[in-house]
């Protein structure tokens, strides 16, 4: 596959070097789902970055090759497996170094839908481009140097000729690397899971499932849905920052360590809720091995600090006290958003 993929871009090459003034990439909009297009406004494409056949074809060879990494041991997907929904299934990642990070790595599904155009745990990336930038020089990931990517690449047999012809240009640089890689994770998009399918009215949810979505959505419940969405909202987060009662003193300030503003201490972006089912352990430094600790956690484990999220409503009582039964079937309800087809999407594969 991906070397047919290859030999089909050395073939548009050798025609756009035959009329390079007409060569144009070609446009790839992105595919929305039914269950997108009916509740959710279109995604998010900056105009200086649009979507082509050649931009993400470069930017999925770029994602699984080693070349970023300072040693050529470590890729993107390295710590973001598309068997994990694009996450990895250690509390926090280890890089080339063999040096443990600090938060664990968040999955990467329908990025084009975050509107806020923040991304990380802590929203220190202003856009998807930008994202990609930080890991290659970060020294406890792939601890590598711009330069010297951008050198390799330019000196690779074949990346000028697919830079020439995703951008026009064979001249390699880190903007138009990163653009490539944000074009690619574009193109990540979960949206086949039982509860989609229930959506559109394609399969039945058995009766602990339902009732699970009933104590998801009760504010006297689980009242999960204000950060981690509804029906109606089918991304399953709203992709903002919240105190959600980890821990009374901080180690890690989140939002607060890039703002500078203290009210912000303690907040970290919320998760998709969807496929829960492959991206364990789960928070921002992967403290919970499993779905029921995380149902623990909101039920009873409730830790006080000064910016505690309002929506943690129960903070005095530690949390929501949900039964066994209730947590059951909320578990439940929470794995009906999971979707193994965007686990074996062979446009998403190496």
């Amino acid at each position: 596959m991906k070397k047919r993929i290859f030999i089909i871009l050395l073939l548009l090459f050798a025609n756009c070097t035959s009329d390079e003034q007409g060569y144009q990439p070609t446009e790839l909009p992105i595919e929305i789902p039914e269950v997108f297009s009916t509740y959710l406004i279109p995604p998010v494409i900056p105009a200086d970055n649009p979507q082509t056949v050649e931009g993400v074809a470069l930017g999925r060879k770029l994602f699984f090759d080693k070349i970023l990494s300072a040693d050529g041991t470590q890729s993107c997907a390295s710590c973001h497996s598309p068997q994990n929904a694009f996450a990895e299934n250690l509390p926090t990642s280890i890089g080339v170094d063999g040096i443990s990070g600090t938060r664990n790595a968040m999955p990467l599904f329908n990025l084009a839908w975050n509107y806020g155009d923040r991304f990380n745990w802590d929203g220190s990336a202003l856009s998807l481009e930008r994202q990609a930038e930080e890991p290659v020089e970060n020294p406890i990931e792939l601890h590598s140097d711009w330069n010297n990517v951008v050198n390799r690449l330019q000196n690779h047999p074949e990346y000028p000729e697919l830079f020439q012809l995703a951008f026009n240009t064979s001249t390699i640089t880190k903007e138009l690397t990163t653009k490539a890689l944000a074009q690619f994770e574009r193109t990540l998009i979960s949206a086949n899971s039982k509860f989609d399918r229930y959506t559109l009215g394609q399969a039945s949810l058995t009766p602990q499932e339902l009732n699970g979505l009933d104590i998801f959505l009760r504010e006297d419940k689980g009242d999960c849905f204000h950060c981690h969405g509804n029906p109606n909202n089918p991304l399953w987060t709203n992709n903002d920052f919240h105190n959600n009662g980890l821990d009374a003193t901080f180690t890690d300030l989140g939002l607060g360590a890039v703002t500078g503003d203290p009210n912000d201490n303690g907040k970290f972006r919320s998760p998709s809720l969807r496929n829960l089912a492959y991206t364990a352990p789960y928070m921002h430094d992967g403290r919970f091995a499993t779905l029921d600790e995380v149902i623990d956690h909101y039920s009873e484990g409730l830790q006080n600090s000064p910016t505690i999220d309002p929506l943690m409503k129960q903070i005095a009582q530690g949390g929501v006290q949900l039964t066994a039964q209730e947590k059951a079937d909320l578990k439940a309800f929470l794995l009906t958003l999971s979707d193994p087809s965007f686990l074996n999407n062979l446009d998403f594969q190496n």
